[in-house]
């Protein structure tokens, strides 16, 4: 009881239900930005390969099967410019929330053990690390502090961002790296690098449309030494499979292995028709291209918008929110809120992801283009 009532925060959706039940009293009804849930339908070549495994009487394989562990290999080396990786050294979860807020505990984390987040963060990063028993600590410099402390075991990447849609290059993840095997050789006690990498296939800005967004486990971050390193993905967002609850870990087999131990003994398993589901989405480019059309038509009809309405969209260059702010002197994002509430448009305050987001706005584009194009009139007055 005390770990639930006493070591967790607020959960902070919760402070947003009167702005909701604003927005609904709008004549128009609510245009609901706020939570990045989609709402397009699952691709049809998908759910036909959910019903084709639906006779699924025995239990499935925790490690998942090997179509699927092959699947994502290829997806990687395809998609992510990550070639050669180890096929057991990939493990479908159940969803990537879950592996966010278990991960510190399956790694053996605990008291005295500090996990890295970046400082404008999705929220479960730091609630992961409280129900370890460990330490989280915002940091918009990973790489300097773990030069600077011997006391950080886990260092959280998020790449794209979410909420602010920042990208890591290259150099940047490298340079983390670099900084986590260095404090492991220091003090003798690994430090592992998991990188959230979600929305990696919704880059709106160059050089990541033309180039693509690095992974952790690109070699050129790398050096064709994948040791500490875990790379998080789902096909939530690409794919429209939010409640398929449909991800994977892969990177460090080392890591993988014991991860995986852990799972067989909780019974931690993506059911089988959901992982012949994700096999076939994995293979087909074609309905995440798209799904991110839809996404790159629903954001340029709401940049524009907020633009016009006097706001500023910052950041912003790959995942599936806009990062806004009123134009001219700082305001704080609950007055944003509201402000938007009252025109019928329900949106994330920044103050749920780290005191340094406090005077911006996260802006879904996980709305049905007629609510978008309502929630466009409704900023610029029309």
């Amino acid at each position: 009881m005390g770990l639930l009532t006493g070591a967790l925060p607020d959960f902070p959706w919760d402070a947003l239900v009167p702005y909701a039940e604003r927005a609904r009293r709008h004549p128009g009804g609510i245009v609901d930005l706020s939570v990045g849930t989609p709402v397009d339908p699952t691709p049809a070549v998908v759910r036909e390969a959910l019903v084709a495994a639906a006779d699924a009487p025995g239990y499935p394989t925790t490690h998942g099967t090997g179509a699927l562990r092959e699947a994502v290999v290829a997806w990687f080396a395809r998609r992510r410019g990550v070639p050669g990786l180890d096929p057991a050294a990939v493990l479908p979860t159940v969803g990537s929330k879950e592996l966010v807020a278990l991960l510190p505990s399956l790694l053996g984390l605990g008291a005295g053990d500090v996990v890295l987040h970046p400082a404008v963060a999705y929220p479960t990063y730091d609630v992961g690390a409280r129900l370890a028993g460990a330490t989280p600590e915002p940091c918009a410099d990973p790489a300097a502090r773990l030069a600077a402390g011997d006391d950080v075991r886990l260092v959280w990447l998020n790449s794209p961002g979410n909420p602010d849609g920042s990208v890591l290059g290259v150099e940047e993840l490298a340079a983390v790296v670099g900084a986590a095997r260095a404090a492991s050789a220091r003090t003798g006690r690994p430090v592992v690098v998991a990188s959230d990498e979600c929305y990696a296939e919704l880059a709106w800005d160059e050089p990541w449309v033309r180039d693509g967004v690095p992974s952790v486990l690109d070699p050129r971050v790398t050096g064709g030494d994948r040791t500490g390193l875990l790379a998080v993905y789902s096909l939530s967002k690409q794919s429209n499979l939010a409640g398929y609850r449909a991800a994977f870990v892969a990177g460090d087999g080392a890591l993988v292995a014991g991860l995986l131990e852990t799972r067989k003994h909780a019974g931690m398993i993506v059911p089988a028709p959901v992982q012949a589901a994700m096999t076939v989405a994995l293979g087909d480019d074609a309905h995440v291209a798209d799904q991110r059309a839809r996404y790159a038509h629903r954001r340029s009809t709401l940049r524009a918008a907020f633009e016009a309405a006097g706001y500023v969209v910052d950041r912003s260059a790959a995942g599936l929110y806009l990062w806004v702010r009123p134009d001219g002197p700082s305001r704080d994002c609950w007055e944003t809120v509201g402000h938007l509430a009252g025109l019928g448009v329900l949106v994330a305050p920044g103050a749920f992801y780290g005191t340094a987001a406090s005077g911006h706005v996260r802006v879904a584009l996980t709305a049905s283009d007629e609510r978008v194009a309502e929630a466009a009139a409704r900023l610029r007055g029309v």
